[in-house]
C-alpha cells in the first residue's frame, strides 16, 4: 500500500470543514482536524474518521493567533511528517449595520477570516516549498466576490482571501504548489442555520437552482482542486452557489 497523503483542515469541527474531513478520509488521506472551541464535536469527528480507518490528528488552535498556528503546524508535521494539502476553512460571520461595527468586531472578523489564512499558509509553506509540492485551498464566499449589505466586515475579509489566493498562486507556481479558492453561496450549515425559515426560503427562491447548497457539495469542490483532475488549476475561484451570482 502506498504511503497516505496528508491534509490539514482548519475549522474542521463542523459544517464545510467537517464534511471536507470526511471526504478526504474516504479518499485515503491522513487527516489533521483543527478546531478552536468545539472540542467535543472535534473529538467525535476524529472517532468517526478513525472508525473509517483514517489516521487522525486533533489540533486546538485559534487561527487568528500566529503562535498557536505555528504550534499546530509543528505538531502536525511531528505527527505525520509533511503537509500535502492545506484547507483553510476556519471562519466566522456576523450580520450588522456597518455603522454598528465596533473596532473589536472588525479586528475579530479579519483576524479569523483573513489573518488566519495568512498565518496557516505561512506556517505550512516551508515544508511544501522544500518538497516542491503542495495544494492549498482557501475558503471565501460569494459575498467576497460581490459584497453583502449588513455584512461589510465579512465581505471585506472574504474579498481579501480571494486577493491573497490569486497573488500567492503566482508566487508559488514555480515551486509546484497550487493555491485556489472556493467561494460558496448559501449552504446548509449552522452558520446559516441562524437565519429564519422565511429568510432561508427566500434565499433558496433567489437561487436559480431553487435550493440551498450542502456542505458535501462544497467539500467535493475542494477535493477536485486537490485531486489529479485539478492539477492545472491555480489562482482560481470556484463558486458552488447554485447560480446565485454569475
Amino acid at each position: 500500500m502506498s504511503e497516505r497523503k496528508t491534509v490539514l483542515i482548519t475549522g474542521a469541527s463542523r459544517g464545510i470543514g467537517a464534511e471536507t474531513a470526511r471526504l478526504f478520509a474516504e479518499k485515503g488521506y491522513t487527516v489533521g482536524l483543527n478546531y478552536c472551541r468545539s472540542q467535543e464535536r472535534a473529538e467525535a469527528l476524529a472517532e468517526e474518521l478513525r472508525a473509517m480507518g483514517a489516521p487522525v490528528g486533533l489540533y486546538r488552535a485559534d487561527v487568528s493567533d500566529r503562535g498557536q498556528v505555528d504550534r499546530m503546524t509543528a505538531d502536525f508535521l511531528g505527527d505525520f511528517g509533511r503537509i500535502d494539502v492545506l484547507v483553510c476553512s476556519a471562519g466566522i460571520a456576523r450580520q450588522e449595520l456597518f455603522t454598528d461595527v465596533t473596532e473589536s468586531a472588525w479586528r475579530e472578523m479579519l483576524g479569523v477570516n483573513l489573518d488566519g489564512v495568512f498565518h496557516c499558509c505561512q506556517a505550512a509553506l516551508p515544508d511544501m516549498i522544500r518538497r516542491k509540492s503542495g495544494r492549498i485551498v482557501t475558503l471565501s464566499s460569494m459575498w467576497g466576490q460581490v459584497g453583502a449589505s449588513c455584512e461589510v466586515a465579512y465581505s471585506a475579509a472574504k474579498a481579501g482571501v480571494i486577493g491573497l489566493t490569486k497573488a500567492l498562486a503566482k508566487e508559488l507556481g514555480p515551486s509546484g504548489i497550487t493555491v485556489n479558492c472556493v467561494a460558496p453561496g448559501v449552504i446548509e450549515t449552522e452558520m446559516n442555520g441562524q437565519l429564519s425559515q422565511e429568510t432561508r426560503e427566500a434565499l433558496a427562491e433567489e437561487t436559480p437552482l431553487e435550493r440551498l447548497g450542502t456542505p458535501r457539495e462544497v467539500a467535493e469542490t475542494i477535493w477536485f482542486l486537490t485531486s489529479g483532475a485539478g492539477s492545472f488549476f491555480t489562482g482560481q475561484v470556484l463558486a458552488p452557489n447554485g447560480g446565485f451570482i454569475i
